[in-house]
């Protein structure tokens, strides 16, 4: 049995994470801005109020988990925000925002949790394929697309850094789900979540620092 953490986990991809360790008898723990019935739903140890574009988040995350000496095998950080600038419409604030949620949110996390990543941890940081320069033949969405490339970043990063201590990162493209931020166009979030827990299955550290979609294939950064 694994012990698994995932933040951003009250409704959509999130929340199908939480079901799907759940029920092939994981402990999970969960971490949301707010509590919704589904959530609920699964009876698993939650926190809520929890925003991770503040510092202040990790401390009440140990307080309330009690997490201090508690092992992470599995750790998905989902939690993520999306806005629609354009060059005709500017918002610099919505694009900070989206920094401080998308890819300062989740460096928070994980520095926080250092010492309770077991040694051969895996780390997964849902990502998308906007963030990706290579793939980038629309332009716009300027806050969500340096956010993603910046989290891309951060997930090699942690990889190399982590190496040692055999604790293994991936940034992960769920695909294009039907949830709240893409206004219910896509996959259904229970297939997205399974392709996310099966490329967390055989995540590896020569796998490490990878971009993958769900499906199983690489992506371009």
């Amino acid at each position: 049995m694994a012990k698994v953490l995932i933040c951003g986990a009250n409704r959509g991809i999130g929340l199908e994470l939480c079901r799907q360790y759940s029920s092939r008898g994981d402990q999970v723990m969960a971490t949301c801005r707010s509590m919704s019935d589904e959530l609920a739903a699964l009876d698993i140890q939650t926190v809520t109020d929890f925003d991770v574009a503040g510092s202040k988040g990790i401390h009440a995350l140990r307080q309330q988990m009690g997490l201090d000496g508690t092992r992470i095998d599995i750790l998905v950080h989902n939690a993520g925000i999306l806005s629609r600038e354009s060059l005709d419409n500017m918002d610099f604030e919505a694009i900070e925002r989206q920094f401080h949620v998308n890819t300062l949110g989740p460096l928070r996390v994980v520095h926080g949790l250092l010492g309770n990543l077991a040694e051969g941890a895996k780390i997964g940081l849902v990502s998308s394929r906007m963030g990706s320069m290579g793939d980038n033949e629309s332009g716009g969405r300027y806050g969500y697309r340096m956010s993603k490339a910046g989290l891309n970043a951060l997930a090699v990063s942690l990889a190399r850094d982590l190496a040692e201590r055999g604790i293994s990162v991936v940034a992960l493209h769920p695909g294009l789900v039907a949830t709240r931020m893409t206004g219910g166009n896509g996959i259904p979030p229970a297939k997205a979540a399974a392709g996310l827990i099966e490329r967390m299955d055989e995540l590896s550290l020569e796998r490490s620092g990878k971009f993958m979609h769900a499906e199983g294939y690489e992506l371009p950064w």
